[in-house]
């Protein structure tokens, strides 16, 4: 029923589009002119009228006259009359009697005032249409100004209804009137919301920072009932114009996903009667809720470009090979269906973005094994290229560089003199990283704003080369901070802008901090920091020291600077130290550790005598015990020199399993691998290292074993078996006692990035202290950990040289789902097996 009423609403909506569009005939194209007791005797009730009253016609009121007579039969359309007023010279009304009544136009319901509006806010058709209409459909319209009023109205409508969010620069635009003509019809299905604020763009998820044109969101709010998460917003990617709203309206009504249980040739949606094209997923039983899963998650990526349909082969018989797994339907009329072999979701998005790719693919799936490979090495060799498409595509766009100072050769030395810590970004204004990194720059700039004592700044080195040779620049983009007295720090980490932020906010804090009283030592431990670095803030480290560990003591002070702004790091070696270390059971010289993921502090030895001897100390002791595996800490698990004990999920890992994998990674045989697992939603890369494992991603959750360091052998853990600590701990001694067959072995090629400039490990290792720190919540008390390793356990750990640690560049490809299971590929098509190269 309900969907009958959305196709019966849709219908109506059309033939009112069409009539907008149609000239009336007839006594409506002329404003009508009454007297004051004609016009209010007339009036009735729930019937709108827009009047104007006047003596005389002035030469000043006349382009506004004309502009009524032209609005008529716009107006007429959504049942408003239009009429003009002759007011007698001795009529005294409210409407007549005072002059600047007569400079304004009233609109009534029946004989109600709803609002007035001065003559020159209605300057042409589109203003007093998206006026007039603006002001009757007050209850269907909402208009906002602030974040908090349109979260209000979001979370309001959760689990009940659609809201349609429009942005327009200014009221009475033709945007502005197409918005108002649309929710004239659909404002009884929708929940419109408009705003003229530029800033609540961003805020409601516009991913188009262009504030110079209007902008409409479709929030699904009807399918959220999480009040902490938005409601999935899908942007109309066209202008706004009333025929482009209700179309983007229809298909957002369609249906997510299509079940079709006949022939494609003659199915026929929405989409394809808007223009558009339909993609058929090709499943089959064994394989249809996966299937499914993945029709849906494409539907979404897809949604107002392409509808989404799934076809199983054991209802519809098609002629077509048996590893097709896509079809492609245009509506162009005579254009047979193309079918495809397609491996990802993204290839999809492609697909439908550019037509052009229709034909290149079939005429690929003929290509052997070898071409594959090649082209996929000229895939990874174009990356740079399609940032400088990027740049290009966006070069018209201004950045706002007003709170970023630009510096040359006469105010590069003053300039460091002006705040107590300055950052330089180093660039060259040809090179495209360096205007992508420029952005994340602009970015940063707007947090920091406001903050005292930091200076963000900015160097072109094509401008002023001397300036960069100076300051040993030797690639672009660079990172320099700069504090009083002291030598600059260069910026080795990521160069996001979220990375880059935390990292400034912290460098402001001169590390270690000396703490003089046990009280201040604890308030330390416990994170009473400034209140500007408690967002930033992950774990805290501070050294405990005894007068006669003196050397130690200068040794962690080095590790400390050097370590200034990826961990923050304190100092104690007052007279009362015993009193401190006792309670957390260490003697001194030690390390006391407070971690943000627990409220206990833990208490190591130190007995460490170099400064980078305790870097990398403290490297692996804020190492994850059950960590996360990501693109960005993978290098840093690597360097442990370990097998791997991989829990692959599509998604957050459960409950149950998490608690096995936590009490296997505390335990005694913990130290001879590294237990881990890899979040596929987060980490979509990692659907290629299970290709590379398996050739076909099988099913998740899947636990995997892997020694890159000694034979590549890969291991996959027996599905039927339940994921519990004493199941794989008994797999495990099989592996040793050589009783399993591995699922794969890795070949023995090195890993050499595709170019020199993909080289990210071995920069990351040059850098010395840039790490990453994670936060996770099975970040347990590792003391227990430490306890268990023995000199015994440590003897089976491996001790041969780490293989150059080198990882290609992740392919340039979102979040996507495999498309292997929807139809099995040839046998006999497996790629040769790459250690981790997708990463």
């Amino acid at each position: 029923m309900a969907a009958l009423e959305d196709r019966w609403v849709s219908s109506f909506s059309f033939l009112l589009f069409c009539a907008v569009s149609i000239p009336i005939l007839g006594s409506a194209s002329l404003v009508q002119e009454l007297s004051p007791h004609e016009y209010f005797s007339g009036l009735q009730a729930n019937k709108a009228s827009l009047a104007y009253f006047s003596r005389t016609v002035s030469p000043g009121a006349q382009p506004f006259l004309e502009q009524i007579e032209n609005s008529v039969e716009a107006l007429h359309d959504y049942g408003i009359s239009v009429v003009k007023v002759k007011c007698p010279k001795e009529d005294v009304s409210r409407y007549c009697g005072k002059e600047n009544a007569l400079r304004k136009a009233y609109l009534f319901r029946g004989n109600v005032l709803i609002r007035e509006f001065p003559t020159d806010a209605l300057f042409d058709v589109n203003s007093i249409v998206a006026n007039v209409l603006f002001a009757l459909l007050f209850h269907e319209v909402k208009y906002v100004e602030t974040l908090t009023d349109l979260q209000n109205i979001e979370n309001a409508l959760k689990g009940k209804s659609n809201m349609v969010f429009a942005y327009v620069p200014a009221t009475g635009t033709a945007e502005h009137r197409a918005v108002m003509e649309v929710a004239f019809v659909y404002g009884t299905v929708h929940q419109f919301v408009l705003t003229t604020e530029a800033t609540l763009l961003k805020d409601a998820g516009s991913n188009d920072p262009d504030v110079s044109s209007a902008q409409l969101l479709f929030c699904h709010c009807q399918q959220a009932t999480d009040l902490a998460q938005p409601c999935r917003r899908t942007p109309l990617e066209h202008d706004l114009t009333v025929l482009n709203i209700h179309r983007h309206l229809k298909l957002m009504g369609a249906p997510l996903v299509t079940e079709v249980a006949e022939d494609p040739e003659k199915v026929s949606t929405v989409h394809l009667q808007l223009g558009l094209p339909l993609v058929f997923i090709l499943s089959q039983k064994e394989t249809y809720e996966a299937d499914r899963r993945t029709a849906e998650f494409l539907a979404w990526k897809l949604l107002g470009k392409a509808g989404v349909a799934i076809l199983s082969r054991d209802v519809v018989d098609l002629n077509i090979l048996r590893r097709s797994n896509i079809a492609l339907k245009t509506p162009d009329e005579g254009v047979p269906i193309k079918y495809l072999v397609l491996e990802d979701t993204e290839e999809v998005i492609t697909l439908v973005e550019d037509k052009s790719k229709v034909k290149q693919i079939q005429e690929n799936e003929d290509e052997d094994e070898e071409d594959e490979d090649e082209k996929e090495n000229d895939d990874q060799d174009v990356q740079d290229d399609q940032v400088v498409e990027a740049v290009s595509r966006d070069k018209k766009r201004e950045l706002p560089l007003d709170q970023i100072l630009t510096l040359t050769e006469e105010t590069f030395h003053s300039a460091m003199l002006e705040a107590a810590q300055t950052v330089v970004l180093f660039y060259a204004s040809w090179e495209a990283v360096s205007l992508v990194v420029l952005q994340s720059y602009t970015e940063v700039a707007d947090h920091l704003k406001g903050t005292q004592g930091i200076l963000l700044s900015r160097v072109n080195c094509w401008d002023w080369p001397g300036v960069c040779t100076m300051e040993n620049v030797t690639q672009f983009p660079t990172i320099k901070i700069y504090k009083k007295g002291e030598q600059p720090i260069t910026y080795n980490g990521m160069l996001g802008t979220e990375e880059l932020t935390s990292f400034i906010m912290l460098s402001q804090v001169s590390c270690p901090l000396k703490l003089a009283t046990i009280d201040e030592a604890e308030r330390y431990l416990s994170g009473e920091l400034p209140s500007e670095l408690s967002s930033y803030q992950h774990s805290l480290v501070l050294g405990v020291f005894s007068t006669a560990t003196s050397k130690v003591r200068e040794a962690f002070t080095e590790a400390g600077s050097i370590l200034s702004g990826h961990v923050t790091t304190g100092i104690y070696f007052e007279d009362d130290v015993l009193a401190l270390s006792h309670k957390y059971a260490v003697s001194p010289p030690a390390l006391l550790l407070a971690r943000s993921s627990s409220q206990s502090v833990e208490g190591i030895s130190l007995s460490k005598q170099s400064a980078q001897d305790i870097v990398q100390m403290i490297r692996y002791e804020l190492l994850d015990v059950f960590p996360e595996i990501t693109v960005q800490s993978l290098p840093h698990y690597l360097q442990l020199r370990k097998p791997l004990l991989i829990f692959f999920s599509d998604g957050d890992i459960g409950q149950i399993e998490s608690k096995e994998m936590l009490k296997l990674a505390k335990g005694r045989s913990q130290q001879a691998f590294v237990s881990c697992w890899l979040n596929l939603k987060n980490t979509p890369v990692g659907r290629g290292v299970l290709k590379a494992y398996f050739a076909t991603i099988p099913s998740l959750p899947a636990l995997v074993w892997v020694n890159l360091h000694a034979g590549g052998q890969v291991f996959k853990f027996p599905s039927e078996q339940s994921i519990t600590e004493m199941n794989i701990l008994s797999w495990l001694e099989k592996l040793k006692a050589g009783l399993e067959i591995p699922s794969s072995t890795l070949s023995e090629e090195d890993w050499k990035p595709p170019l020199p400039a993909y080289n990210f490990l071995q920069m990351m290792e040059a850098a010395g202290p840039e790490f990453t720190l994670h936060t996770s919540s099975h970040q347990e008390d590792r003391r227990e950990q430490q306890q268990l390793e023995g000199s015994e356990e440590k003897a089976t750990v491996r001790e041969e040289p780490i293989e150059e640690a080198r990882v290609k560049a992740e392919k340039a490809q979102g979040p996507g789902r495999d498309l292997r299971g929807t139809a099995p590929r040839l046998a006999g098509r497996e790629k040769q097996a790459r250690r981790h190269s997708e990463l």
